[in-house]
């Protein structure tokens, strides 16, 4: 590749594609001249008004690698462009003769897409790709531009188009149909099929005509051509299906079958029932009449044909009595233009009836007696026609299954439970299950005496104040319900029986004891126990009494959902007191108070506060003790706009990715950069450091521009131009993060004196100052700059990076003895 200008008619060569090839890219030394690769034409077929996708490989060798830009022509006319140094739209031209058409798409694979494709598009495109480093690449794709036929048609022996059925016709007869299709670039090929067979085919001859012709001769129908369907097909492309159009061959026929649809239940006694009587194949539909013992049956019986008219179905409405199970039931079907065509068919009544079922407990068993661990058995005694098929046990509505092991025994007659235990104890039916339906059993109940135990598992704080008479509820449970309770307090002076009259026994199985503790002597731990007919409770329900107090305060409140309008808080509860307590939140805003809510449950949810609000919540408990101390805290609510401004954030997600990417690249140039610095200030060899002063994108550009005196600026309407000035600044900002820092020209680098910083700027936007290139560093900056450096990556990782930052360049003597070169 040879470093001079190229002309052209339509377009003139920007200085700026000369500057990429001659100017010497920091790190990069001089190579061999770029030779173009070898041409290898791939051929890309596409249908007219479809989609084109032509490949175009941009991916480079080289790991450090870039790509610049990708140029698309049509027979050697620029055509569609891509800049791959500038992010949005702007990155793309394209040609008006497009008209919006193509589009680039850069992920892998990458290829040029072009929406409706037209006939003129067929041509020769060649795709150019430039990379920063790699040589020039070119790719050739023959785009083939296929023009589909019309939808074929078919006519039969009068010319006269058949769409869907052709005739019908009278046995014996013949038929010719002719596909005709027209159109299509190239020729279509035309072929008839039956059951997936080809039966004629028409090669495509390119004669010039624009129709295609072939004909289907049936010479002599039979009822093996009954609503046969013949296919014609045209393609003349594997991109998209053959276009096809089908017809079906109706003949004059007889009734083929006759049938009684079988019916999803069975006839039933006395119940109103529907049978079906369907014939298929007469030609025009055949007609049908109910018989039964020689007599016809309901001459209004609904009859009804199928859209094809190939199936006729009627329908008998009637209540089956007991005194014609058993008789003969006739259907027949005949052909209204056909003679001695008449069909038929029967069947024998079998009337069914939902099993009749009759769930017993075991006839030596008392229901008044059955304890836990007793064995129990149930019998099931079902009547029905036709027999029950299966049995199924439930057990309080629920179905039971056969279990040896947990001591289940379910059989089809019987249920046997080994060991009963207190929770088989409830209601109890069989369902018995034939074609008819399902016949279920009324339930027998079935009761299992055990000893009471206590409904609460866990000890019970109670709180009672001196001289203030306070309610203790023991419940049990147990069967039958007992009658009998016994309460005990033991404390510091033993254990003592309370008297009977202090408490009260209901029939549900409660007990509630009325106690007023007179001294602190009179707390303690409360004890009850019940008897029933199983016998005494083995582990009483115990309570904790203790001296009635305010609730201790709330703690750990936090928000958990907070909206633009709502809040949902909650808190850890202390001590309840041993009394029952309700919790409180008042909120307040400013000095006003605005709402003031209790709940049972240490939580809340507040609406209707507002978008962009701020409130002071105050959280207390409060019992019949009192109030506990207050805990606050304040929360804002969202303000609508911040959700828009969310939202429109989760719209952008592929610019927030290569905002990612930068980010993530930044960080680690600032790294690599300490670390450089840090090196250098140990080895402190003046006479081998060369450094150059920060400076900002800006006037770092100014520079170059000043050192090469170019005034040409970038053709942004040339395809072929690769910029370097003004309009490639967002690209060489964001190449900084993935290359080593670009040195300044040799003009402004200077020794400096021994100990000086790396850097003498600081990486934020408000830090920005001016620097005149050749004023030398001061040492007292060093420290400066680094925990500048440190701030730096602090604020990348947090995502508020300013996008205005300074590129901090050093320059080895390497660099500073290399010259420019092409490349």
């Amino acid at each position: 590749m040879e470093c001079f200008p190229r002309a052209s008619p339509t377009r003139v060569l920007s200085l700026w594609t000369l500057l990429l090839g001659c100017f010497n890219i920091a790190g990069l030394r001089p190579g061999q001249s770029v030779r173009a690769e070898s041409l290898d034409m791939v051929k890309v077929s596409a249908v007219a008004g479809g989609d084109a996708t032509l490949p175009c490989d941009t991916h480079s060798t080289q790991a450090s690698d870039v790509l610049l830009l990708v140029v698309w022509y049509k027979n050697d006319v620029p055509l569609y462009s891509y800049d791959g140094r500038i992010k949005g739209p702007t990155a793309h031209w394209a040609d008006d003769v497009l008209g919006g058409r193509a589009r680039w798409h850069a992920s892998s694979p990458s290829s040029l897409r072009i929406r409706d494709v037209l006939p003129n598009d067929r041509a020769m495109y060649r795709c150019r790709v430039d990379f920063k480093i790699s040589p020039t690449r070119n790719h050739k794709i023959l785009l083939e531009v296929i023009e589909l036929p019309e939808k074929p048609k078919i006519f039969d022996e009068f010319d006269k188009e058949v769409v869907g059925v052709a005739g019908p016709y009278v046995e014996d007869t013949s038929i010719k149909l002719t596909c005709v299709v027209s159109g299509g670039k190239p020729m279509p090929r035309i072929r008839w099929w039956r059951d997936d067979k080809v039966i004629a085919t028409l090669a495509p001859v390119d004669d010039g005509s624009r129709l295609s012709l072939l004909e289907l001769r049936i010479p002599k129908l039979t009822r093996d051509y009954f609503e046969a369907v013949y296919t014609c097909t045209a393609d003349n492309t594997v991109l998209v299906p053959p276009l096809r159009v089908n017809v079906q061959i109706q003949i004059y026929l007889r009734p083929l079958s006759v049938e009684i649809l079988a019916r999803e239940q069975p006839l039933s006694v006395g119940q109103p029932a529907e049978l079906a009587c369907k014939a298929v194949g007469a030609r025009p539909p055949a007609v049908i009449t109910w018989w039964m013992d020689e007599r016809q049956m309901s001459p209004a019986a609904i009859q009804r044909n199928s859209d094809d008219k190939n199936e006729t179905i009627s329908f008998l409405r009637w209540t089956p009595r007991m005194e014609q199970d058993g008789r003969v039931l006739t259907c027949r079907a005949a052909h209204i233009k056909l003679e001695h065509t008449t069909i038929e068919t029967s069947i024998t009544l079998n009337l069914h009836y939902v099993p009749i079922v009759n769930l017993q407990l075991g006839a030596k068993l008392n229901p008044n007696d059955i304890e836990e661990g007793d064995d129990v058995y149930f019998e099931c005694i079902v009547k029905s026609n036709p027999p029950a098929y299966k049995v199924v046990w439930e057990h309080d509505g629920q179905v039971m299954t056969h279990n040896q092991r947990a001591g289940v025994i379910a059989g089809s007659a019987h249920l046997a439970l080994q060991g009963v235990n207190r929770s088989q104890a409830g209601k109890y039916a069989c369902t018995a299950s034939n074609v008819e339906g399902d016949g279920k059993s009324s339930p027998v109940n079935l009761q299992v005496i055990y000893k009471p135990v206590c409904v609460a598992t866990a000890a019970v704080i109670v709180g009672a104040a001196i001289n203030e008479p306070t309610k203790v509820t023991c419940e049990v449970d147990a069967f039958p319900a007992p009658k009998n309770f016994q309460w005990t307090l033991n404390n510091s002076m033993g254990t003592l029986e309370i008297e009977a009259d202090k408490f009260t026994v209901d029939t549900t199985g409660r007990s509630v004891l009325s106690y007023t503790p007179a001294t602190e002597k009179d707390y303690g731990s409360l004890a009850c126990r019940a008897t029933n007919l199983a016998g005494q409770q083995v582990e009483p329900c115990r309570y904790s009494l203790l001296p009635a107090v305010r609730p201790d305060q709330l703690n750990n409140c936090t928000s958990v959902n907070l909206t633009d309008d709502s809040a949902e808080i909650r808190c850890v509860a202390g001590y309840d007191g041993g009394l029952q307590t309700s919790y409180f939140v008042e909120v307040w805003e400013a000095k006003n108070l605005v709402a003031n809510v209790s709940t049972p449950l240490p939580a809340w949810i507040l609406r209707g506060l507002g978008s962009g609000k701020m409130f002071k919540l105050v959280f207390y408990a409060y019992n019949a003790r009192g109030r506990s101390e207050a805990t606050a805290m304040r929360i804002n609510t969202l303000s609508r706009l911040a959700l828009h401004t969310e939202s429109k954030a989760k719209a952008a997600g592929v610019d927030a990715s290569w905002a990612l990417g930068i980010i993530a690249g930044i960080a680690g140039t600032l790294i690599v950069i300490v670390i450089i610095t840090l090196l250098a200030r140990r080895r402190q060899h003046p006479p081998m450091q060369y450094e150059a002063p920060v400076q900002t994108v800006k006037a770092y550009k100014g520079t170059i521009q000043s050192t090469n005196h170019s005034p040409v600026q970038p053709d942004d309407k040339n395809p072929d131009v690769v910029p370097l000035g003004k309009g490639n600044t967002d690209y060489n900002s964001a190449r900084d993060l993935e290359r080593p820092p670009e040195p300044p020209p040799y003009g402004s680098v200077v020794s400096p004196p021994v100990g000086s910083s790396r850097s003498s700027h600081s990486l934020h936007h408000h830090d920005l100052r001016p620097v005149t290139p050749h004023t030398p560093n001061t040492p007292a900056s060093d420290a400066h700059s680094i925990g500048t450096l440190a701030d730096d990556r602090r604020s990348v990782t947090s995502g508020t990076f300013s996008r205005r930052r300074e590129v901090v360049t050093t320059r080895t003597p390497l660099l500073a003895n290399a010259r420019e070169s092409c490349v």
